[in-house]
C-alpha cells in the first residue's frame, strides 16, 4: 500500500496519543506537526523526530496528504475547512463541529473537492463493540427494541486544571462524551429519527479542585445534567443519561434490549471491555473473549494500573486505507454529521421541552471483523 504523509495540527495532550498510535498502522507516515504555539510544535517534533511547521506551512506541504485536526472543539470547523481548502484530506477529533450547519458545510465542501473527512470517535471499531455488533447482526438478541446508556460523573473540575471550557456553550457532557455513545449506537442500530430531552445546569458555579487555580470558582453556562430519549429509524427507543452532577453511579454504560435477549456493553469511550449477553430471561453471561480482534488487545497501562486497549487512530488508518482502496471509510463525514445532528437535537429538545426530529441520516458503518482490522496494522 502506498504510504500517505500525515501532518498533525494541535500539539496538546491528545496529540501524545495520536503520535504514539499512528506508527502502529500501515499505509501512513507521520511527517510534521504544527501548533499556534511554535514552542509546543517544536517540543512534539523533537520528541518524535518529526519536523515542526507553522500551520500555514503544514497546510502547504507537498509531502502531506492528510491533516489530523487536534485543536480545541471551537476550532474544529474553521481548521477542517482550511484543510479542505488546501486540497488535503482531513481527520478531526470529536466533535466534528459545534453546529449542524457547520457539519453540513464540511460535508458539502469535501464532496465538491473530492476529498475525505473523517472524525473521531473511532472507539466503536474496538473488539468489544464489534463483538456486540456481530451479535446484533447475527440476530442473537433478536430485534433491538430498547436500551439505556449512562455516562455520569462529578465533572471535570476535580481533575482538570483549566476546566472553564467544559462548562460553557460548546461544552457539557453531551458534546464532550456524547459522541462516543451516539456513534456507537448508530453503528449498532442505524440512524436516529427524533429526540426528546430534559436538561438542567444543577450548579451555577464549579470549584477547581487541583492545579495552580485550586479553589477558584468558575461559572456554569451550559447544561450539565441531561436525560434524553432517542427514537431510531428501526423503532428502537434508547434512554441516554449524560451528567456531570453525579457523585456515584452503578448504571451499566450501555444495555440493549432485544426481542430474544439482552446485550450489555462496556464503556464506548474505550476499545475493549467485557460484553455480556442473555438469551431469553437467562443471566447475563460474558461472551467469549475477543482475543482474535487486534483492537481488543491491551496495549497500555492506565493510571490506576489496569491494562487497556487503546487504538485511537484506527479510524484514521481506515480512512487512509479507504482512500487507496476507493471504498467508504467507517468514521465518515455522514456518521459524524449525523452524530452532531443528534447532539444538537438533544440540547434543543431540552430547551424547548418538545420532540425534535433530526434532519440528516447516514448508513451504518461497515463492521470491522478481526481480519480486516489486522490488515490496517503494520
Amino acid at each position: 500500500m502506498t504510504e500517505l504523509g500525515i501532518g498533525i495540527i494541535g500539539c496538546g495532550n491528545i496529540s501524545l496519543t495520536y503520535l504514539k498510535m499512528i506508527p502502529l498502522f500501515s499505509g501512513m507516515t507521520l511527517r510534521a506537526v504544527a501548533d499556534i504555539n511554535p514552542e509546543a510544535a517544536q517540543a512534539r517534533a523533537a520528541e518524535h523526530r518529526l519536523r515542526a511547521e507553522t500551520v500555514e506551512g503544514l497546510l502547504a506541504a507537498e509531502d502531506i496528504a492528510v491533516v489530523v485536526n487536534l485543536t480545541i472543539p471551537e476550532a474544529h470547523y474553521p481548521l477542517t475547512r482550511r484543510i479542505l481548502e488546501a486540497g488535503k484530506h482531513a481527520y478531526s477529533e470529536k466533535p466534528l463541529a459545534l453546529t449542524l450547519d457547520q457539519a453540513i458545510a464540511l460535508r458539502d465542501l469535501a464532496g465538491q473537492r473530492g476529498l475525505r473527512v473523517g472524525s473521531a470517535p473511532d472507539t466503536f471499531l474496538g473488539g468489544s463493540h464489534q463483538l456486540a455488533r456481530a451479535m446484533i447482526d447475527e440476530g442473537r438478541v433478536g430485534r433491538v427494541i430498547g436500551g439505556t446508556c449512562h455516562v455520569m460523573s462529578r465533572g471535570m473540575e476535580h481533575w482538570h486544571p483549566n476546566p472553564d471550557f467544559f462548562f460553557q456553550p460548546g461544552g457539557g457532557p453531551v458534546l464532550d462524551l456524547g459522541p462516543y455513545y451516539i456513534a456507537n449506537l448508530i453503528q449498532l442500530l442505524g440512524p436516529v429519527r427524533s429526540v426528546a430531552a430534559m436538561t438542567a445546569a444543577s450548579f451555577p458555579t464549579r470549584t477547581i479542585g487541583n492545579g495552580p487555580r485550586h479553589g477558584e470558582e468558575i461559572p456554569v453556562d451550559t447544561a450539565t445534567n441531561i436525560h434524553a430519549l432517542l427514537e431510531f429509524d428501526t423503532g428502537a427507543i434508547i434512554t441516554l443519561g449524560a451528567s456531570w452532577d453525579v457523585w456515584t453511579s452503578s448504571h451499566p454504560n450501555m444495555e440493549l434490549y432485544g426481542t430474544k435477549g439482552t446485550l450489555q456493553l462496556p464503556d464506548p469511550n474505550y476499545f475493549g471491555g467485557m460484553v455480556r449477553m442473555s438469551e431469553g430471561d437467562g443471566e447475563l453471561i460474558p461472551l467469549a473473549p475477543e482475543d482474535d480482534h487486534p483492537f481488543a488487545q491491551p496495549n497500555e497501562t492506565r493510571p490506576d494500573g489496569r491494562r487497556q486497549a487503546n487504538y485511537r487512530a484506527a479510524g484514521l488508518a481506515d480512512m487512509v486505507a479507504a482512500i487507496t482502496q476507493n471504498r467508504p471509510h467507517r468514521c465518515g463525514i455522514e456518521l459524524a454529521a449525523h452524530t452532531v445532528d443528534v447532539m444538537m437535537a438533544i440540547l434543543k429538545a431540552g430547551q424547548t421541552r418538545a420532540w425534535v426530529a433530526t434532519t440528516t441520516s447516514c448508513p451504518r458503518p461497515a463492521p470491522l471483523p478481526p481480519q480486516e482490522a489486522r490488515a490496517l496494522m503494520r
